[in-house]
């Protein structure tokens, strides 16, 4: 069997949504962050942050008045649980079901749910399976 690596962490160094309403989404993610046990840890008047996300207002100063539009976020999960209860929390904080908890086609042990954010964002919580980790995250100090 053929095996495949998973790499996080080496392309993306960070995402920005700017939003419609602020506090709504602050709402939302705060409630699916939670969950998958990452705090938010910045806030201001006009964004709020976790790790690489980063989610303002059109009103803030990087923002430029353009809202976002649509995207596609896929955040990790530890395992199926935390997928089903990271799906609940979301649906309880504003989002829209876009794809119930249970296994996807994409490759064996791919599990995921999808829901719709306030802002029609299509945010996805996986599972990929049994697996082992090279390390639980990149750390950067500076």
């Amino acid at each position: 069997m053929e095996t495949q690596q998973l790499h996080r962490g080496r392309l993306i160094d960070h995402i920005q949504l700017v939003v419609r309403d602020l506090e709504a989404s602050h709402a939302f993610y705060a409630a699916v962050l939670e969950v998958l046990d990452i705090p938010v840890i910045g806030t201001n008047a006009d964004f709020f942050f976790a790790d690489e996300l980063v989610v303002s207002s059109a009103d803030s100063p990087a923002a430029l008045g353009v809202l976002t539009g649509r995207h596609h976020l896929a955040f990790q999960a530890k395992d199926r649980t935390m997928v089903d209860a990271c799906y609940q929390a979301a649906m309880a904080h504003g989002g829209r079901d876009n794809g119930a908890p249970g296994e996807r086609a994409y490759h064996p042990g791919y599990y995921a749910a999808f829901v719709l954010d306030p802002d029609g964002n299509n945010i996805e919580f996986v599972f990929h399976g049994e697996a082992e980790r090279s390390a639980p995250s990149v750390v950067i100090e500076f």
